[in-house]
């Protein structure tokens, strides 16, 4: 309690600085709203919402000292705050997934309101080059993919169900991107952070083989989890902030896939009835 005490005092300090900007002032307010009412699952959110500015050097100097003690990446600048263990500033029993699914505007919603999940994070990875870019991942040449990072419960949601959602909303046959979204940074990757995800993921995946529900071969890579570089933060809740192009881009989506769906069902069909 005393803890928790410490950092409501550093919330509460910075809500109320001048130098704090509207943004991160808003994020702060959640948060201590969350630890107030015993939600722990408050400051791991507000981490991910802070991380793609923090990792581009642009919060607030204050709200950077706070996210650096909420990281421990650094010993904490406030004086009432080098009481608080800093293992009380973390979510405790949280696990992270990683998937590649195409552009990542349309890989959010799908996961972001379910129960058990504390944030997801548009971002990079799979490549070499550290901190890029939205424009030089477009380019191709960075070996990066557009992905999300998924921070999630696994007392209220599995791994299993994430990638039951993951199958649900890209096209495992397309090596070469996703539906619209062409090229190899819109390949589909499963990244695995776990011993345990790499053979959940692969079961799931020779599962879906088996239901036949593909004429062509699952081409899903899974591999080892590489660094995840979070994208700019217009990106992040994309679906949120241009609602009308969200849907618009998700509405061509939906229709490849259908179309894709009943392409394979009227040869499938049509197939077996030849032979």
């Amino acid at each position: 309690m005393e803890a928790n005490q410490e950092v409501l005092a550093a919330l509460y300090n910075l809500i109320l600085a001048e130098g704090t900007r509207q943004w991160e002032r808003s994020q702060l307010i959640i948060a201590k709203n969350a630890l107030e009412n015993n939600q722990s699952q408050g400051l791991a959110q507000l981490e991910a919402v802070l991380r793609p500015l923090a990792l581009r050097d642009n919060l607030s100097p204050d709200v950077m000292d706070f996210y650096q003690a909420l990281t421990e990446t650094t010993s904490i600048a406030t004086p009432s705050f080098t009481k608080t263990p800093q293992r009380s500033m973390q979510a405790a029993d949280t696990e992270t997934a990683i998937f590649a699914g195409g552009c990542f505007w349309c890989m959010v919603e799908p996961f972001e309101n379910h129960p058990g999940i504390l944030s997801v994070l548009s971002g990079y990875t799979g490549g070499q080059l550290a901190h890029p870019t939205y424009d030089q991942v477009l380019t191709g040449h960075t070996g990066h993919v557009e992905a999300v990072e998924i921070i999630f419960d696994p007392a209220i949601i599995t791994y299993q169900e994430l990638l039951t959602i993951y199958w649900g909303v890209t096209d495992p046959t397309d090596a070469f991107g996703q539906f619209q979204d062409r090229g190899a940074h819109y390949r589909p990757i499963i990244f695995t952070t776990t011993k345990k995800q790499v053979q959940v993921a692969q079961a799931s995946k020779n599962q879906l083989q088996e239901t036949m529900k593909y004429l062509q071969p699952i081409v899903t890579e899974i591999l080892p989890a590489k660094p995840f570089w979070p994208a700019e933060n217009r990106h992040q809740q994309f679906y949120l902030k241009q609602p009308k192009r969200y849907r618009r881009i998700k509405r061509a989506r939906k229709q490849l896939q259908q179309f894709k769906a009943l392409s394979a069902w009227t040869k499938g069909v049509f197939g077996a009835k030849k032979s």
